[in-house]
């Protein structure tokens, strides 16, 4: 065997990972009496690349999937992509205006024609770069929201629930994103976390047929002149005489009432709210209760129309009207104050525009009522979150839940199943045949060329929220019955054996957008819940805690990464510091240490696999190694499954990293690694080869390429018997006290090499050692062989000339005598004795202040209590030591 010095990833991941496809070992199918394990993946969009956040989710999800594939259940990944209306409709936007093709200037089939070459061009990258980091996903069954049965469901379930009296037509207060031109959703608005710089403008509007004025507080002086009211709190003594009066606009001098509302805060601002039902959700529901009426004075690309009555600002951004009145407002002396504040300002997820609030005519669904299954089914743990903290954040969202307009001004997209008729009368249907045939119904002089479909797209996580259900085509015809409402899943058998899958692991900031709604549609459509658990990963942040974007230039490109470390190394670099639901600060220093530990095995095995071996006598301490270290795999394996069923795999990962850097590598190695040119015996071999094997197993699910390079090379196999399939190994009872006995000889070897250190003694010069109590065999076995020492013997007394340490309750002296200068050895003791007594008079003084003793809290009391006996036992030991030396 010839095994290269060191690990290359380059030379060994591509082979694997063609191996792995080739033999079809990422492909599940429904197996009878075979467990059933399924993950399906947050679909990316389909514009995406890999980025650092899909590295940890994905990371994840591999993980769980190879242990579940080893463990023999049958394991499916299943992936795909999301079509993204308006990411993937900006993109394609992009690339018609570098051809000099403007969007206006298309129809509808012709922009699609576009957006569909640009998405069998581009759409398949990030899916190809998470095949570099490992992903065992059974490609099979990619899947893409728009693929031709998935739009078929979308559609199918659309005209379900508005038949079942969920989805509605109305005209209501929408966030609106104008430069993308289209309605979001509340989830689809982001506020930074710190809040923004704004400034709070205090503005005087006067009094009609009187001389004073009243001074209002606004953000948007943009939008004055929408104004319909100004609003005061009814308990507010200082504007009481001025409700039901009038007041003027500035400049266009329209004449407006001063009403008396509850929502007004009397601490904010002046206490004078003025009243623009058109650009506030909060003025429209005042509009609403004061019957007032809605002027809306912004066009759909944010600019104001003529609505606004000023000649000079039609067509105007609103931004830049918003500078130009300020300045109006100022020469005319209307502008009393100007003070900078922070507040929360809402900007679209996809453009990073500012939202504008608009009175609009959109699709909704109705929440409240089809989301009652799903909250319960959190709140029970029939569905679990990991970590629970975030079922509070969950619970807020569906108490709160609003209605969910659904409805897009885009082409990208599902197009919504509403025709029209000439009179503005509409039906729902999947067909333009079926809305036909419910139209003429009522005006039998229609015609079918005179109706015409809804212009407008769903919204992206109208789709994505059946995402569990039609990767395995649940929505098709053959298994959907309209007339219930339901899906009959025994007639389905992907979806009878692999839903409800079996983890979901997604970000927290989706888990109302995308979690919540896909709860809710396996309750509608199946009665079942789509996911037992959910893992919610954390935000991956740069070291300084900044979450990573392009525009700071901190977010490094995971595929570069992965060409430095490997992807094994960028894997387990991800993993070292991601609890589930905490933000992980990543360094690439992570990713070192990754590769760092994947040259520790790499090197561990090139060690093992150059012994001769010869069939001759075990030694002693050999056996002693085997059976401790057979202990100490079962003692990790027990714990590292209890850590996988928590989810905790950070915690797993430095399980079995601490397992094969300290137990096996830095202990078991050691004590069995014969001197120098001479053979092991063959027992001690083949008793560690079966213990790598088992080694590699556990770190297969983390480090899947290395592992099957090591497992290839570790004996002659079959070529389909690979570690991907291997059995996961079974924990089997621990001796409990030899894991014990152990510890305490390593603790004893450590002290021993400091003292080696410290006093300049060799490591090849064989020691005497004596402990205060009788030591076992396993402990002097360990120690002989660990530290290089001759003989371990009992003691009753001090030992003359000799240096000592405490492991536990023993105390072990090493004497010193002709080895050491025994001047500078009392120095030391006397330094070191000084400053214990310094020490220990410092905790005294606490001790003996009666103030502090009655006011300090038990805990405090019991940890200064503990300082002084530590401090007393060194001093003793110190003085004991000085002692022997004279």
């Amino acid at each position: 065997m010839s095994l290269s010095t060191k690990y290359n990833p380059s030379e060994v991941e591509e082979k694997w990972y063609s191996h792995w496809m080739e033999n079809g070992f990422f492909h599940a199918t429904p197996t009878p009496n075979k467990e059933p394990y399924c993950i399906v993946i947050p679909p990316p969009n389909v514009t995406g690349v890999l980025h650092m956040g899909h590295m940890l989710n994905n990371t994840i999800q591999d993980v769980l999937i190879r242990k579940a594939r080893m463990e023999g259940k049958e394991a499916c990944w299943v992936p795909g992509t999301d079509h993204a209306s308006i990411a993937t409709e900006a993109k394609v936007v992009a690339m018609l205006r570098e051809k000099g093709i403007k969007k206006s200037s298309l129809t509808r089939d012709e922009f699609l024609k576009y957006a569909w070459e640009w998405k069998e061009k581009y759409g398949g990258i990030i899916l190809e770069q998470l095949k570099k980091l490992g992903a065992s996903c059974d490609w099979e069954r990619t899947g893409f929201t728009m693929d031709k049965h998935y739009y078929q469901a979308v559609i199918r379930v659309f005209v379900d629930l508005y038949n079942k009296g969920y989805i509605y037509r109305g005209l209501r207060m929408i966030n609106w994103d104008c430069e993308a031109k289209t309605a979001l959703s509340n989830e689809e608005v982001l506020y930074k976390e710190d809040g923004e710089k704004s400034i709070l403008y205090s503005v005087q509007y006067k009094i009609k047929d009187h001389d004073g004025y009243v001074v209002i507080a606004t953000q948007r002086p943009e939008t004055i002149m929408g104004d319909v009211a100004i609003a005061v709190n009814p308990t507010d003594e200082r504007y009481k005489n001025l409700i039901g009066k009038k007041v003027l606009v500035p400049f266009i001098k329209r004449e407006i009432p001063v009403i008396a509302d509850d929502y007004v805060d009397k601490a904010f601002g002046t206490g004078c709210l003025k009243v623009t039902p058109a650009h506030d959700v909060n003025d429209y529901e005042i509009g609403l209760r004061h019957q007032l009426p809605v002027i809306d004075t912004i066009n759909d690309d944010g600019t104001l129309n003529e609505k606004c009555e000023i000649q000079k600002f039609f067509g105007k951004d609103r931004f830049v009207v918003r500078k130009e009145i300020i300045k109006d407002l100022r020469e005319a002396g209307l502008l009393v104050k100007e003070e900078e504040f922070i507040t929360r300002i809402g900007r679209s997820e996809r453009t990073n525009t500012v939202v504008e609030p608009k009175l609009s005519l959109q699709w909704f669904i109705k929440m409240k009522e089809i989301s009652v299954r799903a909250k319960e089914a959190v709140e029970s743990d029939e569905i679990k979150l990991h970590p629970p903290k975030f079922k509070n954040t969950y619970r807020h969202w569906m108490e709160n839940v609003r209605d969910w307009c659904i409805s897009r001004q885009l082409w990208w997209g599902h197009r919504i199943p509403a025709w029209y008729a000439p009179d503005g009368s509409f039906a729902v249907a999947e067909t333009q045949e079926e809305a036909f045939k419910v139209l003429q119904s009522k005006n039998p002089n229609l015609k079918l060329e005179e109706i015409n479909q809804d212009p407008d797209v769903l919204d992206t996580w109208a789709s994505s929220w059946l995402w569990p259900i039609e990767v395995f085509d649940g929505f098709n015809e053959k298994y959907f019955n309209k007339a219930e409402g339901k899906i009959n899943v025994s007639q389905n058998a992907d979806l009878n054996y692999f839903y409800p899958t079996s983890v979901l692991v997604t970000a927290p900031e989706i888990l109302f957008f995308w979690v919540a709604r896909m709860i809710i549609a396996g309750y509608e459509y199946l009665g079942k819940k789509p996911f037992s658990d959910v893992y919610l990963t954390g935000i991956v942040r740069d070291k300084q805690g900044r979450k990573m974007s392009k525009s700071l230039g901190n977010s490094p490109d995971p595929i570069e990464l992965m060409k430095v470390y490997g992807a094994d190394g960028v894997r387990t670099g991800m993993l070292f510091s991601s609890p589930a639901g905490n933000d992980l600060l990543f360094d690439e220093k992570l990713c070192e240490q990754g590769r760092n530990f994947n040259n520790k095995i790499w090197n561990a095995f090139r060690l093992v696999k150059g012994w001769n071996t010869e069939n001759i006598p075990q030694p002693e301490e050999n056996k002693i190694a085997i059976e401790w270290f057979e202990s100490t795999f079962n003692y990790s394996l027990t714990e590292l499954n209890d850590l996988f069923g928590k989810y905790r795999l950070s915690d797993a990962l430095m399980c079995v990293y601490k397992l094969v850097w300290d137990d096996f590598c830095a202990w078991y190695l050691e004590v069995i690694k014969p001197e120098f040119g001479k053979p092991i015996d063959k027992k001690t071999y083949d008793q560690t080869i079966l213990f790598f094997e088992n080694l590699l197993k556990v770190l297969h699910p983390f480090i899947p390429f290395i592992t099957e390079e090591l497992w290839s090379e570790l004996k002659t196999r079959d070529e389909k018997r690979n570690i991907i399939i291997a059995s996961w190994p079974l924990a089997n009872e621990f001796n409990s006290a030899i894991l014990d006995e152990a510890q305490t000889a390593f603790n004893a070897v450590t002290e021993i090499r400091n003292v080696r250190n410290s006093k300049g003694i060799s490591p090849k010069e064989a020691m005497n050692v004596f402990c205060s109590s009788k030591t076992s065999a396993t402990f002097n076995s360990l120690v002989k062989k660990l530290a290089n020492v001759k003989e371990i013997n009992t003691t009753e007394s001090k030992i003359q000339s000799a240096t000592s340490f405490l492991v536990g309750t023993q105390e072990f002296f090493i004497p010193l005598a002709g080895k050491i200068d025994l001047s500078k050895e009392k120095d030391e003791i006397l330094k070191d004795l000084e400053y214990q007594k310094g020490f220990l008079a410092s905790v005294m003084k606490k001790l003996s202040n009666e103030k502090f003793v009655a006011g300090a809290p038990a805990h405090v009391l019991e940890m200064e209590r503990k300082k002084q006996a530590d401090s007393e036992t060194k001093i003793k030991s110190l003085e004991e030591r000085l002692a022997s030396l004279k």
